[in-house]
């Protein structure tokens, strides 16, 4: 993975000039080289990772979201997949291998909310088989980053 890319996924806050320093290049590099990235499509934008246990979140409610598909011809999963990503409500959508075709992950504002997403617009579309839909319950890690460190610093036992 290119350095410059690593370096923004683990500290999207990083200024230029500390990237800069980091990579031995000049600041006027780093910009063209993020502006060429994000022009690109390489970068398709910057975010904050939180801890939504720390956060007034109890009326959101997040769900992963099995969907088996019939492919069309000449276009496989695409077209469709693309027009389940463009709901508001979707947060990730990509085609997986196994047991189902893509998994879907979307937020809403309580259980019924996600029910009514899942009833009435994602599993009425033509070319929809089946859904499973799973609610979270709970992050360890997101993203690469640790939810509710564990402070203690305890290893777990370990048993037979």
């Amino acid at each position: 993975m290119d350095k410059l890319i690593q370096l923004l996924k683990e500290n999207g806050r990083c200024s230029v000039e500390e990237i800069s320093s980091q990579l031995g290049l000049k600041a006027d590099q780093i910009e063209k080289r993020i502006s060429d990235l994000i022009d690109s499509g390489v970068i398709l934008g910057f975010t904050a990772i939180t801890d939504s246990s720390k956060l007034d979140e109890s009326d959101t409610v997040s769900a992963l979201i099995e969907v088996k598909l019939t492919p069309e011809r000449g276009g496989g999963f695409d077209r469709l997949a693309r027009r389940i990503a463009k709901f508001d409500e979707v947060e990730s959508c990509m085609l997986m291998s196994g047991g189902y075709d893509l998994c879907v992950v979307i937020s809403g504002s309580s259980l019924h909310n996600v029910a009514t997403f899942v009833a009435e617009k994602l599993s009425t579309l033509e070319g929809v088989i089946s859904t499973a839909t799973h609610f979270q319950l709970k992050t360890y890690k997101t993203n690469g980053f640790l939810a509710e460190s564990d402070a203690s610093g305890e290893r777990l036992p370990v048993s037979p």
